[in-house]
C-alpha cells in the first residue's frame, strides 16, 4: 500500500488570502455593526414594530444559506462560490442603505444575510484546499483575531457612523472593503480544479434543513420577547423545526448527493469538534451579550465604556487562537487543546459569579480574561481539527457544518440563558420593588443606564442586585455548558504523528481514495 504525499501545494499568495480574510470580517462585523443603529433607523425610517425583523430576517437567511454555500462550492467550485455569495452580500447592503422604508430595509436585510451565510463557510473552504497544513495554523491565527476584533468594533464602528456620517454608512461601509475582497480573490486565489460529484442536487434535503434552522431561529429569536416560551406559537414552531431536522437526517441517508454527507460524522474527531463547536458558541454569545449589561447597569459605565471593559475577554480568544492555532500541529494536539480550553472556559465562567454589586470596575473586567483565554482554545482547536479531519472534495460542507452549529448554538444559547437572565431579574425586582414600579422597569420604561441616574438610590440599588441575580443565572449555564464541554473533549482521538495534510481524513489515509483535484488550474 503506498502513501500519497502528505501535501505538495505551493504557499498560498498573500492577496488571495486576504481577500478571503476579508469576507470572514465582513460576516463577523455586519452581525455586530447594526445594533448601535437600529434606535436612529426607526426614528428615520418608522416602524418600531417590526424593528427585530430587521435583525431577524438577517439572521434567518444567513443560518439558513449557509450550508448551502458550502455545498454548492464543493460542487461546482469553492471560489465561484465565494465571490457570488460577497457579490449578494454586497448587493444587499447597497440595497439596505438606499432603504426608504421598514418594510425595504427588513427584504434587503434578509438579502444580505443569504450572501453573509456564503462569506465565512466559502472562505474556510477554499482556504481548507488552497493553504498547505505547514501554513494553515498560522493563516487560521489570523481568522481567530478577526472574530473578536469584530465583536468589539463593530458596534464601535455602528455607533461612530450613525453620530458623523448617518446610518446609512452602517451598509455603505461595505461596499469598498467587499469589492475589494472581490478582486483580491480573484486576483489572488488559484485552485486545482475539483472532481466535481456527479450525483443529483439535494432539493429535499435544503428543503427540510432550511425549515428546521428557520425554525429554531424564530423560536431562538421569539422565545421569551415576543412570545412566551409555552405560547402555541413557539411550541409549535418547536416541533415543525425538530420533525423537520429528523426527516433531513433520514433523507441525508438516502441521498445519493446528500447536503451534508453523513460521512462526515464517521470520524470521531469531527463529530466531537461540532459538538464542542456548539457549546463554545452558546457560551460566548452569552458572556457577550449580558456581561455589558452588568457593566452599563450595574457599574454605571456607558455602552462604549462598557464595551471596551469587556476587552480582557477578547484579548484573552485573540492571544490564545493565535497560539493555539501554532500548536495543534503537534502529536496529540485534536485532544490536549480542547480539553484545556473546556477546562479554562469552565474556570473562567466560574470566576465571574463572584461579580457583586460592589466590584471594583478594573476587578470585573479582568475577571473575564480566563473565559477568553478558554474559548479562544476551543474555537481555535475545534476549527483546525475539522479541516483535518475530512477529505479536500467534502471541505466545503464541513465548514458549512461547522458554521452553521457555532451559529446555531450562539443563538439558542442567547435565548436560553437570556430566559434566565431576564426570570431572575424580574423575580429579584418583583421581591425589592412595588408592583408599578418593577413593571415599568422590567417593561422597557426606564431600564437603561441614562434612565437609572434620575432614580432614588433605593431603585438603583434594586436594580444593581436584580442585574447581578441575572448575570448569575446566566453564568451558571455558561459553566454548565464548559463542563459539558470539557467532558466531550475527552472523547476526542488524539494522534500519534503531527497532522495529516489538509483533506485527508484517518479513515481514507492510504485507501487510495482520490483527493478529487486535478491539475487543471481555474
Amino acid at each position: 500500500m503506498t502513501t500519497e504525499p502528505i501535501d505538495d501545494r505551493p504557499k498560498p499568495p498573500l492577496l488571495g488570502v486576504l481577500g478571503l480574510m476579508l469576507g470572514i470580517f465582513l460576516s463577523a462585523l455586519d452581525g455586530q455593526i447594526i445594533g448601535t443603529a437600529l434606535p436612529t433607523i426607526v426614528g428615520d425610517l418608522g416602524g418600531l414594530e417590526h424593528l427585530a425583523w430587521a435583525v431577524t430576517a438577517y439572521l434567518l437567511t444567513s443560518a439558513a444559506a449557509t450550508p448551502l454555500w458550502g455545498r454548492l462550492g464543493d460542487l461546482y467550485g469553492r471560489k465561484g462560490a465565494y465571490q457570488w455569495a460577497v457579490a449578494v452580500f454586497l448587493v444587499g447592503s447597497m440595497l439596505s442603505g438606499l432603504s426608504q422604508t421598514m418594510g425595504q430595509l427588513i427584504a434587503f436585510r434578509a438579502l444580505q444575510g443569504v450572501g453573509a451565510g456564503g462569506l465565512m463557510v466559502g472562505a474556510l473552504s477554499v482556504i481548507g484546499v488552497l493553504v498547505p497544513a505547514s501554513d494553515r495554523g498560522r493563516v487560521q491565527s489570523v481568522v481567530g483575531v478577526l472574530m473578536p476584533i469584530a465583536f468589539v468594533g463593530g458596534p464601535l464602528l455602528g455607533g461612530f457612523l450613525t453620530d458623523r456620517l448617518s446610518w446609512r454608512w452602517a451598509f455603505y461601509v461595505n461596499l469598498p472593503v467587499g469589492v475589494f475582497a472581490l478582486l483580491a480573490v480573484g486576483a489572488g486565489v488559484r485552485l486545482r480544479k475539483a472532481e466535481r460529484v456527479r450525483a443529483p442536487f439535494d432539493w429535499a434535503g435544503v428543503a427540510l434543513l432550511t425549515t428546521g434552522i428557520l425554525g429554531l431561529t424564530l423560536v431562538s429569536s421569539w422565545g421569551g420577547t415576543l412570545y412566551a416560551w409555552t405560547s402555541p406559537l413557539i411550541l409549535g414552531t418547536g416541533a415543525v423545526a425538530i420533525a423537520a431536522l429528523a426527516l433531513f437526517v433520514r433523507t441525508e441517508l438516502r441521498a445519493a448527493g446528500p447536503l451534508i454527507p453523513p460521512a462526515l460524522f464517521r470520524n470521531r474527531n469531527f463529530t466531537v469538534s461540532q459538538v464542542l463547536g456548539f457549546l463554545t458558541g452558546a457560551v460566548m454569545l452569552a458572556l457577550i451579550g449580558y456581561l455589558p449589561q452588568y457593566l452599563q447597569l450595574v457599574q454605571g459605565l456607558s455602552p462604549t465604556t462598557g464595551g471596551l471593559l469587556l476587552l480582557p475577554l477578547m484579548l484573552g480568544m485573540m492571544g490564545t487562537q493565535l497560539v493555539t492555532a501554532r500548536l495543534m500541529g503537534r502529536p496529540g494536539g485534536e485532544r490536549r487543546y480542547p480539553l484545556l480550553g473546556g477546562v479554562l472556559a469552565l474556570a473562567g465562567s466560574a470566576l465571574l459569579l463572584l461579580l457583586g454589586t460592589d466590584t471594583p470596575v478594573a476587578l470585573a473586567s479582568g475577571l473575564t480574561a480566563v473565559a477568553g483565554v478558554g474559548i479562544g482554545l476551543l474555537m481555535q482547536s475545534t476549527m483546525l481539527t475539522s479541516m483535518a479531519a475530512v477529505p479536500r472534495e467534502d471541505m466545503g460542507a464541513a465548514m458549512g457544518v461547522v458554521t452553521l452549529l457555532r451559529s446555531i448554538g450562539g443563538s439558542l444559547g442567547m435565548a436560553a440563558l437570556g430566559a434566565v437572565y431576564t426570570a431572575r431579574l424580574t423575580a429579584s425586582l418583583g421581591a425589592r420593588l412595588s408592583p408599578a414600579e418593577a413593571a415599568h422597569l422590567t417593561g422597557g420604561g426606564g431600564l437603561t443606564p441614562a434612565s437609572l441616574a434620575g432614580l432614588p438610590s433605593a431603585v438603583r440599588d434594586a436594580v444593581g442586585t436584580a442585574v447581578t441575580s441575572g448575570l448569575h443565572g446566566t453564568v451558571a449555564g455558561g459553566v454548565a455548558l464548559a463542563a459539558v464541554a470539557t467532558a466531550v473533549a475527552c472523547l476526542a482521538r488524539p494522534s500519534r504523528s503531527p497532522a495529516e495534510g489538509p483533506g485527508r481524513s484517518p479513515e481514507r489515509q492510504g485507501a487510495g481514495t482520490p483527493t478529487g483535484e486535478a491539475a487543471v488550474r481555474s
